[in-house]
């Protein structure tokens, strides 16, 4: 048996072996680090469209700056087109989730579900089985509310019963235009926080430099020395879409082609007063697939000789990284389209939008983000008179213009901290 004296003797040798192993010779305690928290962005709507595709990209780089300790999963209605592609290219470690499967355990294993940006409540079949099957929370982040077009702009728009129920539901309803917030107050939305949210779209940082840089080079468009001009008809043809199986709508169809020439008139009359007042060039170019041919057709080949030499037809359709680093090297954008002229302004570059009343509200954030001299009724004909003069207005004093979106640019950025901070404390607190 060990004495008191021997085992005293032992103790330094005991000591020294127990220190020299190195997790006991630690002079800090060891730390675990909590799981990971996991949620799901319900968005991606389609692919036709390089504004619809921007949603998607715009809200994860959000969500990737202010909550980068959250793992994403995108749970998409459409990522064809090369679109899946170009996500898992810039968020290589977003998971696109698409099978029953796959959705099954992201409803599972996820704290949380985002309903991204968008025309509507896009996605309310799905946000209503993420509310009856898993009873956690969810929010609605930056959409048009109703989001109804009607080829009547009298006709009366109602609010979706369920819709206001999902809504109200929801830890916070944002919405990215003030007419669909007061919209959704008026009937009957009680979510406890109910504020405007711009576009996710705005944060749209994709790109593809090479394809924009070669195609510039190509055509003689030199950086910030060329404007960008968007045509549309009063509804998106979709018929017109290869693949995308819409049916003939005659009634659209003849609204289109009786406003056509009205609504794109002033775009062609902007595009001869900066090519014959000013050194810059044009390049016309798409928002969706059918806006290639309706480029040419009512833009450039109807004007004049002495213009045509220094304007740019685009023949082919872009998809959403092309046309955004084209956009940061033009020196404006003017159109009747959103989404082009949302990614502009995100970016720093001047955009001038025209819209109508065919069209939902969406357009109105132009004015909520201090932009409202950069809006046009096109049903409004003093909008339109003073139209070409505003565009030809930012070809000539690039600067100003510059300095006019910036300041756009840094309302949508706080805004953006603002919701995201929403999101976090929401996450945080699960």
């Amino acid at each position: 048996m060990t004495n008191r004296r021997d085992f005293l003797k032992q103790t330094p040798s005991l000591i020294g072996l127990l220190m020299s192993i190195p997790a006991l010779a630690q002079t800090t305690p060891v730390r675990l680090t909590a799981a990971k928290k996991s949620i799901i962005l319900r968005s991606s709507w389609q692919t036709v469209n390089i504004g619809d595709i921007g949603h998607t990209p715009g809200v994860l780089a959000l969500l990737e700056k202010y909550l980068p300790d959250v793992e994403v999963r995108l749970w998409p209605s459409s990522v064809d087109n090369g679109v899946e592609e170009l996500l898992k290219k810039r968020f290589p470690n977003v998971p696109i989730i698409k099978t029953p499967d796959e959705i099954a355990s992201a409803m599972s294993e996820c704290v949380f579900l985002l309903h991204g940006s968008g025309p509507s409540l896009v996605a309310r079949k799905d946000v209503e089985r993420w509310h009856k099957e898993t009873g956690k929370p969810y929010g609605v982040y930056g959409i048009t509310f109703p989001g109804v077009y009607s080829p009547d702009p009298k006709a009366v728009i109602t609010a979706n019963p369920l819709d206001v129920e999902l809504l109200s539901k929801a830890r916070f309803a944002l919405f990215r235009d003030s007419i669909s917030l007061e919209f959704a107050k008026s009937h009957g939305v009680t979510s406890p926080v109910m504020e405007f949210c711009p576009d996710g779209a705005f944060a749209v940082d994709l790109r593809n430099d090479l394809a924009a840089i070669s195609f510039m080079k190509e055509h003689g468009l030199e950086e910030g020395k060329f404007l960008c001009v968007i045509p549309r008809t009063r509804f998106t043809p979709y018929w017109e879409i290869p693949g995308k199986k819409t049916p003939f709508d005659e009634t659209r169809n003849a609204r289109n082609q009786a406003m056509k020439e009205h609504d794109n008139a002033p775009l062609r009359e902007a595009i001869i007063a900066i090519v014959r007042q000013t050194p810059m060039k044009i390049l016309i170019c798409p928002e969706d697939e059918t806006q290639v041919k309706l480029g040419k057709e009512i833009l450039l080949d109807k004007l004049p000789d002495d213009v045509k030499p220094r304007v740019v037809w685009r023949d082919r359709y872009w998809i959403t990284d092309e046309a955004v680093s084209t956009y940061i090297r033009s020196a404006g954008l003017f159109g009747l389209e959103m989404h082009s002229p949302i990614m502009c302004i995100g970016n720093g570059i001047p955009a001038i939008v025209g819209r109508f009343a065919e069209q939902t509200s969406k357009g109105v954030m132009w004015r909520d983000i201090g932009l409202g001299d950069w809006l046009f009724d096109m049903d409004n004909e003093q909008d339109v008179a003073r139209y070409v003069p505003t565009v030809l207005a930012m070809a000539k004093d690039p600067k100003a213009a510059k300095v006019k979106a910036a300041k756009g640019r840094k309302f949508v950025e706080q805004r953006q901290r603002e919701t995201m901070g929403l999101l976090k404390k929401n996450v945080i607190s699960l």
